[in-house]
């Protein structure tokens, strides 16, 4: 565990083949050498290849769409070693007509992203080079999907900014387009997001944004997309605290996004989410928001102290200012490392850079590759339960997301722990994912699934739906975690009690012993064992983990578990 991480903390209580690119002009000369892995390529020219050359070329694209998750980007005027030689008007037009033939082949769409004009001096002929995005939804998949947590301050505008996202309609300055997503009254009297509220952003084969036309329906967004993103709006306020590290550690986004309000900068709250966002290695990316309301210089000291927190320590990430579309390609393409944080600065009200953050998210690559995707749904049904439901037309339904392998209609599951951390025998009668109804969902999709066999009440969250072959269940009440104490303001000792996030499950636990030591304090590590207070919970090995109570915060890893009896084992 990286003990800087408490730094950060003590600071908080302190349609067309190939769509138009857009011209730039490129001062840079080189880009970093060609990796074997990952989902970039580099061709200096594909201009006329041989039959036998064209299929090597489609095997090529088929591998790097695969890395990627069904999206490649081809990086046409660079030489492997990353040098930016460029190539001329026909030379590059002709190596496009080779990349679309590439991508006919294999059913996929190309979107033009950017082009350069790279400067040759007075010597010779103008030379370009260009960038192009390949997208292909994986067999098997209706669309690729991301999951992004929204977090944020209190008044920040997270609410709003997903509004206007996913709704195409600007905020008339006083909060209207953040009504569409307010689950309670009180939210609406308020302003203030005090639940976890799942929106959709759909993008064609194009890059084009789906929800706007014609006020779409969810199932349609779903049906007309190739491309998916789902925003998870978490709660700002301090009391809400506890709904929003539930938020982080059961549905697992792939990224976040932090919404700072540009009038306010990083306040306490916004410092703790961040926080959160690096301790679970979650690439962030930061939104300044109400910047049609802020003097240039007020947004300019946002700006600075933004820097500043992402460079400290407890953070160490390099923070990437957006000026340019240029620098949305660049943030996008090099954001799965979470190294980088790109930092945008936008309005509600006037709609002022709204189309580069939807450009980001349209060419924000997956963060898991096919390889990864294949091995997990090659596993047994594991299925995290969040919410519970009771529908008129299909009773007891789950909500939740799928971990590990597949689930179908028809499929006889088990699901648990119960209060003495037992399993009881149900069947899957629907699957849907995204509000629409499906055959089956994979590994990584978030879903709900009405079932037969339990009612509602004897449902919790936290508990996991197992396929019915499954023998070895983890369950415990007792376990032991390598900690980290990342702040808390006095000592940790033996009987000292805090609630504990892993995934799904948020229950309280106590320390029962902590080896050799007898107390704890900011910046001390040991394997720490705890005991729930309440019910045995289901817990694999290897679980990432926050064990937090007010302004104590600690995480660590899921280490050795006690198994309640011999048939759970571990």
């Amino acid at each position: 565990m990286d003990s800087s991480l408490a730094e950060i903390f003590g600071a908080i209580c302190s349609s067309q083949p190939v769509c138009p690119v857009e011209d730039c002009t490129s001062s840079a000369t080189s880009l970093p050498p060609e990796d074997d892995a990952g989902n970039i390529e580099y061709k200096l020219k594909l201009v006329n290849p041989t039959k036998s050359r064209l299929e090597h070329l489609v095997t090529q694209l088929k591998y790097r769409l695969e890395e990627g998750q069904g999206e490649a980007i081809y990086e046409i005027g660079v030489a492997d070693n990353g040098m930016m030689a460029g190539v001329s008007e026909d030379e590059l037009q002709s190596s496009l007509k080779t990349l679309h033939k590439m991508a006919c082949k294999l059913e996929a769409t190309l979107t033009g992203i950017r082009k350069y004009s790279i400067d040759v001096g007075d010597d010779g002929p103008q030379r370009y080079t260009a960038e192009v995005l390949v997208r292909r939804v994986p067999e098997g998949q209706q669309f690729i999907e991301l999951r992004i947590a929204v977090l944020g301050h209190v008044e920040a505008g997270k609410s709003t900014l997903v509004g206007v996202l996913t709704h195409g309609e600007m905020d008339n300055g006083r909060g209207r387009s953040r009504l569409n997503l307010f689950r309670h009254l009180h939210e609406i009297q308020s302003g203030h997001t005090s639940s976890i509220s799942h929106e959709i952003l759909g993008f064609s084969d194009c890059g084009q944004v789906i929800n706007y036309s014609n006020s779409r329906s969810t199932e349609q967004i779903c049906e007309l997309s190739s491309k998916l993103v789902t925003l998870i709006d978490l709660a700002g306020h301090q009391k809400y605290m506890r709904t929003t590290v539930f938020g982080l550690t059961c549905y697992q986004p792939d990224f976040a996004m932090l919404v700072v309000a540009g009038n306010a900068g990083i306040v306490e709250t916004a410092r703790e989410h961040l926080g959160y966002a690096v301790a679970l290695k979650i690439p962030i990316c930061i939104v300044v928001t109400k910047i049609d309301v802020c003097p240039a210089a007020v947004v300019s000291r946002t700006l600075e102290q933004i820097q500043r927190t992402l460079k400290s320590p407890g953070c160490n990430k390099v923070p990437l200012l957006i000026r340019t579309e240029d620098d949305v390609v660049s943030a996008a393409t090099n954001f799965k490392s979470d190294s980088v944080a790109p930092i945008f600065t936008v309005s509600n009200v006037t709609g002022k850079h709204i189309d580069w953050i939807l450009k980001f998210l349209n060419v924000m690559p997956s963060t898991r590759t096919r390889a990864e995707q294949d091995s997990l749904e090659q596993e047994k049904l594991e299925f995290q339960i969040d919410e519970t439901f009771s529908v008129p037309s299909a009773g007891t339904v789950v909500g939740g997301k799928m971990l590990r392998g597949v689930v179908r209609e028809g499929d006889s599951c088990i699901i648990g722990p119960d209060d003495a951390g037992q399993f009881s025998s149900v069947t899957v009668i629907s699957v849907h994912c995204n509000r629409s109804p499906c055959r089956m969902v994979r590994a990584g999709q978030p879903c709900c699934l009405a079932i037969v066999g339990k009612d509602r009440e004897e449902i919790r969250k936290g508990m996991v739906v197992l396929s019915g072959d499954n023998k070895c269940l983890p369950v415990c009440r007792e376990f032991e975690a390598k900690m980290f104490i990342l702040y808390g303001e006095g000592a940790v000792r033996v009987g000292f009690e805090a609630t504990v996030h892993i995934g799904g499950v948020m229950q309280t636990a106590a320390v029962v012993s902590m080896g050799e030591q007898e107390e704890l304090y900011t910046g001390d590590e040991a394997t720490i064992h705890l005991r729930f207070i309440k019910q045995p919970e289901y817990v694999t090995s290897g679980c990432r983990l926050l064990f937090r109570r007010g302004q104590f915060k600690s995480m660590g890893t899921v280490g050795k578990l006690f198994p309640l009896d011999d048939r759970l084992c571990v």
